[in-house]
């Protein structure tokens, strides 16, 4: 359907019509014989004159409706009626470099595989609104909660190790996380805390953060990285090690209980991919139908004939120049 975003702009049409002075007459009705080649001459002009007044009023025309800025509006369409407001907080501590997750191309790091697990989680987030919080030392937002999966995306490949620093902020995380969910007005708030190790770092406790998170009715989900055996080479031959001894559960069970989530473990990807699969039976949250209309501008076009006619206009005056000389 044809639109236009400033129709009250066609006011401005008669505008040159205003302007327009009345035509003087020279009080001379004196018609001479001697004069006629004169007279043909005139009367050329005369009709140059009218077809400048008419490609003038074109160009006038053109140039009004492009600055009503006409578009071409597509058929409504609805967007998602349900989604998630959810946080994901990610640990880049020192310790998500351990390479005790293993894929079909060998071991890799935590924060390899929780990548690419999390990225297929992210994919399939349409409709849900997503942001990102990064923490190790300290915690900091890396993208606000945004429908935009392809930003999150982005910045949480572009997430490395030792870009906030080497320990786990956890209270700081949680804390972070509430005031940003603090700027929404909803009633579906999650957060999903993804850590190896135990709180050792930032001003805010694990625990106070947990209280800020339950006055403010954000659910806490959190999850715990890291395989519980892993093969160590030394001097003195291999042997097994648990390389997630560090991991605080405890905290991280009461930090889901006592907001209403729950605590999962992922000791592989195949894990990791599970939980998310869980995660998918959130409570979604509802909201009031929202409807929009692709637009396609249609501006250029006017503003292109516009400019052929004014070209097509400057032809004609300057050749009528030359006809003009060789009159004289």
């Amino acid at each position: 359907m044809l639109d236009l975003a400033y129709p009250w702009l066609l006011l401005a049409l008669p505008l040159p019509l205003l302007l327009k002075k009345k035509p003087q007459s020279n009080g001379s009705a004196l018609n001479l014989p001697a004069l006629a080649k004169l007279g043909s001459a005139n009367q050329a002009k005369a009709e140059q004159r009218n077809v400048s007044h008419f490609l003038l009023a074109v160009i006038w025309l053109l140039l009004v409706i492009s600055a009503t800025q006409p578009r071409w509006l597509d058929e409504p369409v609805s967007l998602p009626q349900h989604g998630r407001e959810l946080m994901l907080a990610i640990d880049l501590s020192g310790s998500m470099d351990i390479p005790d997750m293993r894929l079909e191309m060998g071991n890799t790091t935590r924060l390899k595989a929780m990548k690419t697990v999390l990225s297929e989680f992210i994919q399939a987030r349409q409709g849900d609104r997503i942001g990102l919080v990064l923490f190790a030392d300290a915690a900091f937002q890396q993208t606000p909660l945004t429908f935009d999966l392809a930003t999150v995306q982005q910045f949480l490949d572009d997430a490395v190790i030792g870009l906030v620093g080497q320990r786990t902020a956890i209270g700081e995380a949680i804390g972070l996380t509430v005031k940003r969910f603090n700027n929404f007005e909803t009633s579906n708030k999650v957060l999903i805390l993804l850590s190896d190790g135990a709180n050792n770092a930032g001003d805010i406790q694990p625990r106070e953060a947990l209280q800020l998170a339950k006055a403010a009715g954000v659910k806490i989900y959190t999850v715990g990285l890291g395989a519980e055996q892993m093969i160590q080479q030394s001097l003195f031959g291999q042997r097994n090690i648990n390389p997630s001894q560090d991991l605080d559960e405890p905290l991280l069970i009461e930090l889901a209980e006592s907001t209403g989530g729950r605590y999962f473990r992922a000791r592989s990807p195949k894990e990791l991919r599970e939980i998310y699969q869980l995660l998918d039976e959130l409570e979604p949250i509802e909201r009031e139908e929202l409807t929009f209309r692709p637009q396609r501008s249609l501006l250029h076009y006017p503003l292109a004939l516009a400019l052929l006619c004014s070209c097509f206009l400057a032809v004609r005056r300057i050749n009528w120049s030359g006809v003009t000389k060789d009159v004289r």
